[in-house]
């Protein structure tokens, strides 16, 4: 075995680690409406809700509006009684409990989407789709389930165009069949092929059925020491609970194990589980694809000293540069202005990122 995997412990969670069964899947219920109050109280008038008023300048009829308050896991009903025809607007109201903030999905008869997240519609009531919005509408999913008697590992992924994931060659290595687990819940099989280079451990998955929102890579690829991170996956599945996990750290180094220049070294806390997770900057873009941690036992015994918190991504360069290869163009954003929490970094992760299940 090569020295570096040696010293290296990949972040895919093994078979044997998930004998005892598979995690249940990640609840999917809606956020609750807020209560009505428990005393009689005079019905609120209609102006109390806030109206939204949308403009369809999309080329074509659209046949769905969805509208639902910002981080809600599912899209409701379609609001549209009847197909809106384009350079028409269709108004709404909100409930007054529901706040600002709103996501929005218009589909269109050749099923294209355009999604408008966190609108802020008591700033700007009026919001108008253009064409340029549109983005492909995801395929149709494969048929197939889970076995829950195959032996299984799991690693984490991340959405980076529509129906596809990318995440770790090691984590799909071998692999008879694959499955994720989307953030609502949902369970999708991926279809082959596959674009995989294991050179620098990169897999890039076909998955029908829309597993999720593409999260954006930062655009420019740069990134210094010492700048905070997050790291966003699965770790230790079966073990802790279902949902996904966030860490926060720092960019330690430059560079890898051995000067490995395809990786930055980061303080993240990441475990098996983890690999193939997205590591993001403080304004929730991609800079990095979490790919293993430094295997203690391993370098305590070359040293008799035991190392904490070492861990490794793949650089967001190399991982754009390969799924270019693989004829996809990542979306990219810049990283400018104050810093985001990482709740709402978190928040923003979770859209695109999905639970990889291998089974063998």
């Amino acid at each position: 075995m090569h020295r570096t995997a040696l010293l290296c412990a990949l972040l895919a969670l093994p078979a044997t680690t998930l004998a005892q069964g598979s995690p249940a899947p990640a609840s999917t219920a809606p956020a609750p409406a807020a209560t009505a109050p428990t005393a009689p109280a005079p019905a609120a008038p209609a102006e109390a809700g806030n109206r939204l008023q949308l403009v369809n300048r999309t080329g074509q009829d659209a046949t769905s509006l969805q509208a639902v308050r910002s981080g809600r896991a599912d899209w409701g009903a379609n609001t549209l009684p009847r197909p809106m025809p384009t350079d028409k607007s269709f108004t709404l109201r909100t409930r007054a409990e529901a706040g600002c903030r709103f996501d929005i999905r218009l589909t269109v008869a050749d099923g294209r989407v355009a999604v408008l997240r966190d609108r802020d519609i008591c700033a700007e009531p009026r919001v108008v789709v253009e064409e340029a919005a549109l983005r492909a509408a995801p395929s149709r999913p494969a048929a197939g389930q889970p076995d829950p008697k195959a032996r299984a590992a799991s690693g984490t992924g991340f959405v980076v165009a529509t129906d596809r994931v990318l995440t770790n060659h090691h984590v799909v290595d071998g692999c008879d069949r694959i499955f994720v687990r989307t953030a609502d819940g949902r369970t999708l099989p991926a279809v082959p092929p596959a674009r995989v280079d294991a050179g620098i451990d990169l897999a890039l998955l076909a998955v029908p059925g829309d597993p999720g929102e593409p999260l954006p890579f930062r655009a420019s690829p740069e990134v210094r020491r010492g700048e905070g991170v997050i790291a966003f996956g699965f770790p230790l599945a079966g073990l802790l609970s279902s949902d996904p996990k966030l860490t926060r750290g720092e960019v330690n180094g430059l560079n890898g194990l051995g000067n490995n220049p395809n990786h930055y070294q980061i303080s993240a806390e990441v475990q098996p589980g983890n690999s193939g997770g997205p590591l993001l900057d403080m304004q929730g873009h991609i800079v990095g694809v979490v790919v293993s941690k430094l295997h203690a036992q391993n370098i305590a015994k070359r040293t008799g000293d035991i190392p904490q918190n070492v861990n490794f991504a793949v650089k967001g360069a190399v991982a754009q540069e390969f799924l270019r290869r693989a004829q996809i163009t990542p979306q990219a954003a810049p990283s400018a202005g104050a810093e985001r929490s990482a709740a709402d970094i978190g928040e923003l992760a979770n859209r695109g990122t999905v639970f990889v299940r291998c089974e063998k």
